[in-house]
């Protein structure tokens, strides 16, 4: 990333103080704000233009890197093994924060039930698990660029990967090699665009507060405190505790680490925008290898959305106070798993998440009151973005320390039996 030269010099620290100042401004022109709006849409079309080309040679080169390893069938279940599990506790933990401090209770909507509408009942439709199935395989994968569908990229670059590292060595080696100049590139690339970082931020910033103001925000202010706390929750103690109890890494250092990225994903909403950043802070400051982060790391912001989970876990119980709804055992069946897929489901880019849309129907819960998050949609974007990103580095932190140890020890007996 950029060299830092002091405090200011800082590219998250320039980031926060963006978004302090666009937050001010946003609040103090209002709907004037908006004339900012095109420096956050440059940033973000940018990013935009670099991320699907740099996922899609980055997958490449961790599956190549990991192909022909002992490690490659452990690295790949390890890891998804991590998403699954933590976007289902961070659905758990969303239900329980919920339950104890009713967000949705008390809540006085009357002012506000203007915003209310039905509109977005067809966008809740959850594909059946064969249509899941036959939506990741592409059938033109050139389309599927074109479409910047991340999921079929994916299935196909993982593929492509691990045929690569089947290749004789020979023929191999220069395909790997010239991927990662491309990889590299590619960095050089977002690096340059991340200078005009903290103009892109004042922009949206300013042109979000401006355009909704706090005034939709005290209605829901109560559910944003407790989704806060959940984020920090699950940030601070959940992910530390397992990097503290599976790796031999510094809790304080994987913290402070995490700072920069997470400032990032902040300004950008999105987890691919910030996946540069978050690939050099595991390798350069975690010491995560290359091959387990290229791996892990365009993986885990495609499919590992921890923060999307705890969001629609704590919108259903939401909602169904706000509509006196009361929840069986199956209800909250429903929304664990309903919420675990979809935010395995969910792609890393910023926008609207209609999948919320599928957990509430799935458990019966009314969706008229939806508008009141969409319009402040960025701003829950913005924070479990930041948590996402930090599920990511922490599954790369211990997916690498425990394929480590068991490369480690493999030497050890192959020495031991020469």
């Amino acid at each position: 990333m950029l060299k830092e030269k002091g405090l200011l010099g800082n590219i998250g620290v320039q980031v926060v103080i963006a978004m302090i100042v666009g937050t001010f401004v946003g609040a103090t022109m209002g709907q004037d704000a908006s004339i900012f709006a095109p420096l956050g849409s440059i940033f973000i079309h940018l990013i935009k233009m670099l991320v699907i080309p740099l996922v899609a040679v980055a997958l490449i080169s961790g599956a190549a890197g990991l192909g022909n390893s002992q490690s490659a069938g452990k690295v790949g279940v390890l890891t998804l093994g991590f998403f699954a599990l933590t976007s289902a506790l961070a659905v758990a933990l969303a239900l329980f924060m919920g339950e104890v401090f009713e967000p949705g209770i008390g809540v006085d909507v009357s002012g506000v039930q203007g915003m209310f509408s039905n509109e977005y009942a067809s966008k809740g439709e959850m594909p059946t698990f064969w249509a899941t199935i036959l939506g990741m395989i592409p059938t033109n994968v050139f389309q599927s660029l074109n479409e910047a569908n991340i999921l079929q990229i994916l299935v196909f670059c993982l593929f492509f990967g691990i045929a690569v590292s089947k290749l004789e060595q020979e023929r191999r080696d220069p395909l790997i090699n010239g991927v990662n100049a491309v990889v590299d590139a590619m960095v050089w690339m977002i690096n340059k665009v991340m200078i005009i970082a903290p103009i892109g931020v004042f922009g949206l910033m300013a042109d979000a507060v401006g355009t909704f103001g706090f005034g939709a925000l005290m209605v829901v202010f109560k559910l944003f405190v407790v989704y806060i706390a959940a984020i920090l929750v699950f940030g601070f103690v959940c992910y530390p505790l397992m990097i503290k109890l599976f790796t031999n890494v510094s809790v304080i250092k994987f913290l402070s680490a995490m700072k920069k990225p997470q400032a990032v994903a902040l300004s950008t909403a999105s987890s691919m925008a910030t996946l540069p950043v978050t690939m050099e802070t595991c390798e350069e400051e975690l010491g995560v290898r290359n091959s387990t982060a290229s791996f892990v790391l365009p993986l885990g912001a495609t499919i590992n959305m921890s923060g999307n989970a705890i969001y629609y876990g704590l919108v259903a119980i939401f909602f169904s106070q706000l509509f006196n709804v009361d929840l069986s055992t199956s209800a909250y069946v429903a929304i664990i798993v309903t919420a675990t897929l979809g935010a395995v489901g969910q792609a890393g880019v910023p926008g609207p998440s209609f999948l919320v849309v599928a957990v509430l129907l799935a458990a019966g819960i009314p969706i008229e009151g939806l508008p009141l998050l969409f319009a402040l949609d960025r701003i829950f974007d913005m924070i479990r973005t930041a948590l996402n990103i930090t599920g990511d580095a922490a599954c790369a932190v211990i997916v690498d320390h425990m394929t480590k140890t068991d490369e480690e020890k493999a030497k050890v007996k192959i020495h031991q039996a020469s």
